[in-house]
């Protein structure tokens, strides 16, 4: 075996996990939360790894959105397996799946958002997934509905992030309620929880 290959996903391996850890920090602490020392122990790395990886705490942070990115580019991504329309629904039933609608994903959400708001090179990291995002899902729908103008397709796709972005907010209350009244603090459906399900 190719020794060259064994390291590389090795140093893969490693970048995902402290990637991984300065997103869960973020979660949890917002971005007071994360730095070096910090994201070192919560990958269960030595600190010299991560400063070898990353300059600093904006460049750590920058890869950490590039993940984000990559991670939301794949809920729009085409099948070619499947048809047209089956593609579409796919991807509508992605964002609903129950990995994002946890505390921690919708916590996230929230301070990456935030993020966007408060630094303008986190913003423009944002706003151009945003756009590559908004674009995979407007492709999506010009090949479901082949009918509609470019123009129509990105103005439905910027309506379905709406929607998509109020689902989350709505998951993300209805934990919280949740916890606050002492209930479980699941997903489930109550009568004054509308339905998360998007409809096709």
């Amino acid at each position: 075996m190719d020794t060259s290959t064994v390291n590389s996903g090795e140093q893969v391996d490693r970048q995902a996990r402290i990637l991984e850890a300065a997103l869960d920090l973020l979660s949890r602490h917002g971005i007071s939360g994360v730095s070096m020392r910090a994201v070192a122990r919560e990958a269960g790395v030595a600190l010299g790894l991560v400063n070898y990886y990353f300059e600093d705490k904006t460049s750590l942070i920058r890869a950490a959105l590039h993940r984000i990115d990559e991670r939301d580019l794949r809920l729009v991504a085409p099948d070619p397996a499947s048809p047209p329309d089956e593609q579409l629904r796919k991807a509508l039933r992605r964002v609903a799946d129950p990995q994002f609608l946890t505390t921690q994903h919708l916590s996230l959400r929230l301070h990456l958002w935030a993020l966007a708001q408060a630094h303008e090179d986190f913003a423009h990291i944002n706003a151009a997934a945003f756009d590559r995002y908004l674009k995979g899902l407007a492709a999506l729908l010009a090949n479901a509905r082949p009918e509609l103008s470019a123009d129509v397709c990105l103005e439905r796709a910027a309506d379905i992030v709406v929607v998509q972005n109020g689902m989350w907010l709505t998951a993300l209350l209805g934990v919280d309620e949740a916890r606050s009244s002492g209930a479980s603090p699941g997903l489930k459906k109550s009568p004054s929880q509308p339905s998360l399900r998007l409809q096709e």
